[in-house]
């Protein structure tokens, strides 16, 4: 019952800037009190920040940023892996580009107690790339292929002590993928579920049966939930919005069967953009998700008009 709030005010893997306000929006909008009217002990480590930047470049023109991103990565991966000793981590983006890290700790905290770790990736992209294959130079499309072992950051990132095994991914809600990033996802064991998918059996079908497999192997669950797997019609606060995306009946479903589960031990909230928000409904609407993952009760919910 004790959750440790910590800050990654990152933004230079996305293409808009406002994604470093992330951490105090959702500050604003009750994160901490929320969780403590549940009854859990929170503890907010507040805002943290690399101060070792080494200075690299990659033959690929496109990619930007990338010695503050290997900087934030290790720095991102001791914390989690440090966190998670004791306590749920909630990681507070910042861009996607801080799952790099936040999952690359956990997974090594999960190699110390002999289980391994689950990543539920609710996005709307799989943030499949490599360093060679982005053509944005965007890195918040990496981390799914960094901290899975892909090939191709070897002399740049950090390595990884305990990759997560592609098999134990399971995304939900993609619904725009690169030709580069589609043509290896097919060659893994990545499970992919797009909107499409969620038409046709509905996302507690999907959801559920990735659970299962969770409580068959006695593995760690780590969340990582990005604002555009959400309908920009509900969360327009950020800087990607692709339209289709996951109603407010289906978020607070999968979140109420993740508490359900008992199974999620840490999560990640990523690429909130208070810059393009109207009157804090994302976050807001962010806090009340976390809420749900963590216990509240549908008829718990508070009454809000915007």
């Amino acid at each position: 019952m004790h959750c440790k709030l910590v800050g990654a005010p990152l933004q230079i893997g996305a293409g808009h800037l406002g994604c470093e306000m992330g951490p105090s929006a959702l500050r604003t909008a009750g994160l901490r009190s929320a969780l403590e009217d549940l009854g859990y002990r929170v503890t907010d480590l507040g805002n943290v920040t690399p101060t070792d930047f080494p200075e690299l470049h990659h033959p690929n023109p496109a990619v930007h940023h990338l010695s503050e991103m290997v900087a934030w990565t290790g720095l991102l991966s001791d914390i989690a892996y440090r966190e998670s000793a004791d306590a749920t981590p909630i990681f507070m983006g910042g861009d996607h580009a801080i799952s790099a890290g936040t999952v690359a700790g956990l997974a090594r905290r999960a190699a110390t107690l002999g289980r391994p770790l689950f990543v539920l990736w609710l996005d709307a992209h799989s943030d499949f790339h490599t360093l060679e294959t982005t053509q944005s130079g965007n890195l918040h499309g990496v981390p799914v292929a960094y901290f899975t072992g892909r090939s191709g950051f070897e002399g740049y990132l950090p390595l990884l002590p305990a990759p997560v095994d592609p098999a134990r991914v399971c995304m939900i809600g993609i619904r725009s993928v690169d030709p580069a990033e589609r043509k290896a996802l097919v060659q893994t064991p990545i499970t992919v579920h797009d909107m499409r998918m969620i038409d046709e059996h509905g996302v507690a079908v999907l959801l559920q049966a990735f659970l299962n497999r969770v409580v068959a192997e006695n593995g760690l669950l780590h969340v990582s939930l990005d604002v555009d797997f959400l309908d920009p019609d509900i969360a327009p606060a950020v800087g990607t919005t692709v339209p289709g995306g996951a109603t407010f009946r289906e978020a607070h479903l999968v979140m109420e069967m993740l508490h359900d589960s008992a199974l999620v031990t840490s999560l990640d909230l990523v690429e909130l953009n208070p810059f393009l928000d109207e009157r804090g409904r994302t976050a807001k609407l962010l806090v009340d998700l976390a809420a749900s993952l963590m216990g509240r009760h549908v008829m718990d919910r508070p009454t809000r008009s915007f």
